[in-house]
């Protein structure tokens, strides 16, 4: 199945969500939206214009920030704390695990600028271990989209979702590789591509480069599933065993580092229920650094040609 939107319109997924909050908002009194003094680039400095009695910008603070919105889900509100992922994983980790988390208070934290992708900013602000830092927390929910219509999508089941949801955003302008009609249900991954030979499961902005890999191995004879699995805690680990299954290998690509990413998660899956051959695309024991985000996808062999050998890989190992 080929990629059905058209992959030249870009728009990034932070973008999408300061205009899903806005919309959110105008149906739901109890949002209330609190940011680390980066309002303007995680976007959410919309809702704070339009809606300023339910805004509130809590400067470089961020373990307060957390804090602040723990109380007020006391209160019935439902906050969406924003800032960058380093930030709000890194920094406010114990906030997020002992205040949040562990009397499963319904706070949404959407953290933007997540992988190396973030480019010019450097290690400092590249944040590439956010997916363990949050999946190992009891009662978190993580979810990783892939384009601009999967965030909004994502953002209104973090708000139906009762509980603590950790949503990772990226910077750059993006692929739009989904479309609106497209089923879109919490922990349940999607099937991006049907083909019989090895399965490619992806996250965030790596299903964009999954499909394009997928059409390279088409052009060699080895035709590829695609999975997107936006929901990386709770797994489907049906999806996962199925396709495993299905096609007999697996390759997993993030924009993470390997231990303790989406691929960790996958492998566990597999463990449990359908070992097979397996490849991991990701970032391999090392920190990002200052690039243009293209250049830094070849330094760290996350692009769609490494992709598809990694797959060709797998798929000979199975043989």
């Amino acid at each position: 199945m080929p990629v059905k939107a058209d992959p030249s319109r870009l728009v990034a997924t932070r973008a999408a969500y300061g205009e899903t909050l806005l919309e959110l908002g105008k149906d739901h009194e109890d949002i209330v939206v609190l940011d680390a003094d980066l309002a303007k680039s995680t976007t959410t400095a919309k809702f704070g214009k339009k809606y300023q009695d339910r805004f509130f910008d809590m400067g470089i603070a961020e373990a307060n920030m957390m804090g602040t919105a723990a109380g007020l889900a006391t209160c019935g509100k439902v906050p969406f704390v924003s800032t960058f992922s380093i930030f709000a994983t890194g920094r406010a980790w114990e906030q997020v695990r002992n205040t949040i988390c562990h009397s499963g208070l319904n706070v949404k934290i959407v953290a933007t600028h997540g992988g190396v992708a973030v480019g010019a900013d450097g290690c400092s602000h590249q944040c590439i271990e956010d997916f363990a830092l949050m999946r190992s927390i009891s009662t978190m929910t993580v979810m990783v989209p892939c384009d601009a219509v999967e965030t909004r999508k994502a953002v209104i089941a973090a708000y139906q979702h009762k509980g603590p949801v950790y949503i990772r955003l990226g910077r750059a302008a993006v692929p739009v590789i989904t479309d609106e009609q497209d089923e879109f249900t919490l922990g349940k991954a999607v099937i991006s591509r049907e083909g019989k030979d090895v399965a490619i499961i992806a996250c965030g902005i790596m299903v964009a480069e999954a499909l394009l890999a997928a059409e390279e191995l088409s052009s060699k004879g080895v035709e590829a599933t695609v999975v997107d699995l936006h929901t990386i805690k709770p797994v489907d680990t049906e999806t996962i065993a199925r396709v495993a299954r299905e096609t007999g290998a697996v390759v997993t690509a993030e924009q993470h580092v390997l231990d303790g990413g989406m691929g960790s998660a996958v492998a566990m899956a597999l463990a449990r229920n359908c070992p097979v051959p397996m490849e991991m695309i990701g970032i391999d024991n090392r920190f990002g650094q200052s690039g243009d985000p293209a250049v830094l996808f070849k330094e760290y062999k996350l692009s769609a040609g490494d992709i598809a050998a990694a797959a060709l890989n797998a798929y000979n190992r199975k043989q």
